[in-house]
């Protein structure tokens, strides 16, 4: 029956920026939740995907389809609404465990997306959007938004070699910049010079100040953000990036915390372990901390210059009807994230009823799906569940944790 509940197996990419072995959240996940995964310790497992992404689609368990296939036989499982504006799973959901930086990148919005594919579809092979929110699982580590116009200047003075590779003329523009479109311009022009400057005048300017800070102890080291500089150059060593990281803010967010990324933001993932969700696609536009495309003069036009503070990065959840769960409802109609929490003093539980389609990973617990299933819920198991179908819960024999990925239009 297309209307039943599907227990799905996701994909995993092994980018060389995953964590190793079983110390990575996805291959704790994977080895759990299918019996038949088994975790090499001296490899990477980067990203679980669960959708019906062209290039990764997930499997159901119980069929020899796969879900994107799953779904163009059954349309009707998406709820009209969904059909209606999309006629596929609008989204991808995913978890990331991180041991390395991601580039420095952004995503197009949907016009541009269209445009690029047009254009290089040989590169940027989907014509859609990519805002994205990412919710820790772990202490989770990244690069997000510009800085406000004060942290950069501040840091203009702290290291010179910066001013050194931009330029005196842009640097002093952005010092003495006033209203906001001023200050967007300057900054503008301050990070251009920096993302496109001579190789030679950066690689001599980064082994100056990789080679000071070294030297440092205490106070100086973290105000010119030490730790982090030597830890990105050791990874990419000479990258435009470890500069970097003295227009963007730094962000470390506790497991629940979330950051949405809407269209043109540039950030990069440090370290840790996130559920990620976002649009059906994967236009991804570089510009350093990657063996990868580096495409700077798009990433450059494309960019919202403005000024924003670390709390500005943050998205707040809200509590929704039902006690045990929270929403990370972004603006955007492609997707929503919800998490439940149920405590196994509970002896079932029956989750909102969507009319649309959801994919639902369990992190944690131990259950039995109601309504004629044999799915037995454990860390890892992956449910796909048709518009206006009921999920419940019963046996609830460990704390449960679920994230569910959907879309309320």
């Amino acid at each position: 029956m297309s209307n039943a509940i599907q227990q799905l197996h996701g994909v995993v990419q092994q980018y060389q920026w995953g964590k190793i072995g079983s110390s990575s959240m996805v291959a704790k996940l994977c080895k759990s939740g299918d019996k038949k995964c088994k975790v090499e310790e001296d490899q990477p497992y980067a990203e679980l995907w669960m959708g019906t992404h062209v290039k990764a689609p997930s499997k159901l368990v119980k069929s020899d389809l796969d879900l994107r296939q799953f779904v163009q036989e059954n349309v009707e499982v998406l709820g009209e609404k969904v059909c209606g504006r999309f006629n596929d799973l609008p989204y991808l959901f995913k978890v990331l465990s991180v041991a390395k930086a991601l580039s420095i990148q952004a995503h197009p919005n949907k016009g541009h997306a269209e445009k690029l594919h047009a254009e290089r579809p040989d590169i940027y092979k989907d014509p859609n959007h990519k805002p994205e929110m990412a919710i820790a699982l772990t202490r989770f580590e990244a690069l997000c938004g510009f800085r406000s116009v004060a942290e950069i200047v501040r840091f203009f003075q702290l290291v010179p070699e910066l001013c050194t590779v931009i330029g005196e003329k842009p640097c002093q523009a952005l010092k003495t910049s006033n209203d906001p479109e001023e200050q967007s311009a300057a900054l503008k022009s301050c990070f251009s010079q920096l993302i496109i400057c001579d190789k030679a005048l950066l690689q001599k300017q980064l082994a100056a100040l990789v080679k000071r800070v070294s030297a440092m102890k205490g106070i100086d080291y973290e105000h010119v953000l030490g730790e982090l500089l030597l830890r990105l150059n050791r990874q990419f060593p000479g990258d435009v990036g470890c500069f970097v990281i003295y227009f963007l803010n730094h962000v470390f967010l506790q497991p629940g915390e979330a950051l949405f990324l809407k269209a043109n933001v540039p950030h990069a993932y440090l370290d840790g372990d996130c559920i990620e969700c976002m649009a059906c696609s994967d236009n991804v536009v570089r510009a350093g901390l990657t063996p990868k495309l580096i495409d700077a003069n798009t990433l450059i036009e494309m960019l919202e210059y403005q000024p924003s503070s670390v709390e500005e990065q943050l998205f707040e959840p809200t509590p929704t009807q039902h006690n045990n769960e929270l929403l990370y409802n972004p603006p955007i109609d492609d997707f929503a994230v919800s998490c439940v929490k149920l405590p196994v003093s509970l002896a079932s539980y029956e989750f909102s009823v969507n009319d649309s389609a959801s994919i639902v990973l369990f992190i944690e617990g131990a259950a039995h799906v109601e309504g004629g299933s044999d799915i037995e819920v454990r860390r890892g198991t992956i449910l796909f569940v048709p518009a206006g179908t009921v999920l419940q819960l019963s046996n609830i024999g460990r704390n449960v944790t679920a994230y569910r990925a959907t879309c309320l239009l």
